[in-house]
């Protein structure tokens, strides 16, 4: 049961009259202390996929053409030669892999 589950049962119980305000005043206060960290999100945390995006940097060793698949490398844990055969064949077979690497080469900021 997650947390706002637990206030609604707890509303509805002092809507029924099984608690009275004070009781309920409390029992919404202990929920609302005793809530793992988790339940808000927290923007600030360095796991955040946002806050990894901002960390997206071109290469300046590990570069091609734009040092993007490198940089993508650096991000993922992945080859930096994956990266490439990905844009390669999205490139080929879709239409958007060139437009994209383009895009990302203009817009992500190169690596100090």
């Amino acid at each position: 049961m997650n947390l706002a589950d637990e206030i609604k049962r707890l509303h509805e119980l002092h809507q029924s009259g099984a608690l009275t305000d004070a009781e309920f005043a409390q029992a919404k206060t202990k929920l609302l202390q005793d809530a793992p960290s988790s339940a808000a999100p927290n923007f600030v945390d360095g796991d955040n996929s946002l806050n990894q995006l901002n960390r997206f940097r071109r290469s300046k060793n590990d570069q091609w053409l734009g040092g993007i698949c490198g940089g993508l490398g650096k991000l993922t844990g992945l080859e930096s030669w994956v990266w490439r055969l990905l844009f390669v064949t999205f490139s080929f077979y879709f239409g958007f892999g060139l437009v994209a690497y383009i895009l990302a080469w203009i817009f992500v900021p190169e690596e100090d």
